[in-house]
């Protein structure tokens, strides 16, 4: 017997490992069908995170000075009865100490006002890491001021400081924050107005064309 000189032919192969079409021309290589990979832009913007948190709770510096600068003193005198000292407010219906926690929250305010139009137009684009990133930072920042402005105004031992000036003579009470909520007058106005100027200025989607016919 002889061998037939037709060759068989090649087995119909059903398998799903067959070999894809090659990629449109334009297309990136290896991007699994023209998708990009989020790995390197999502480092990029935390990146970008932290560099904002940094700067502007460095800010708090400034805003420290300021309230220091800015917000009214309490009157207080010191009278003594023996040997013991007794330290008692000047005008007991005046509103320093309120207008020292205002003064606090109104700076916060403008603070996140200038930071959110900052990093909106260095970026001109929002994201979630960004906006967390402002308001970690103005919450920093605010702590930062807080901090620095008792640290710069006066001592806290009233006593001593109304031994030191005399009997009778006004000398201002330890600037403090009585309202704590103000701490957050920075990083919420920060956020709102970072995420208004995206909505109202942000860089838009395109929209997909519509199909012929």
């Amino acid at each position: 017997m002889t061998a037939p000189l037709t060759p068989p032919p090649p087995p119909h192969d059903d398998s799903p490992h067959q070999a894809w079409p090659a990629p449109p021309a334009g297309a990136p290589a290896g991007d699994g069908g023209g998708y990009e990979q989020d790995g390197p832009g999502m480092k990029t913007e935390v990146r970008e995170a932290a560099v904002i948190t940094v700067a502007v709770a460095l800010g708090g510096v400034l805003l420290g000075l300021l309230w220091w600068w800015l917000a009214p003193h309490v009157p207080l005198v010191g009278d003594q009865s023996g040997k013991s000292w007794v330290v008692y407010l000047k005008d007991t219906e005046g509103e320093q100490a309120a207008g020292a926690d205002g003064t606090f929250t109104l700076l916060g305010l403008g603070f996140g006002l200038v930071s959110a139009v900052a990093v909106f137009l260095w970026r001109r684009r929002g994201g979630v890491p960004l906006v967390v990133a402002l308001g970690l930072g103005g919450l920093l920042g605010s702590l930062l001021a807080w901090r620095l402005g008792i640290w710069l105004g006066p001592g806290s031992d009233v006593i001593a400081h109304a031994k030191a000036v005399g009997k009778g003579v006004t000398f201002p009470a330890p600037l403090k924050l009585g309202a704590k909520g103000a701490l957050l007058a920075w990083p919420l106005g920060a956020a709102l107005v970072h995420l208004g100027l995206t909505a109202l200025f942000g860089p838009r989607d395109p929209e997909a064309p519509y199909p012929h016919g």
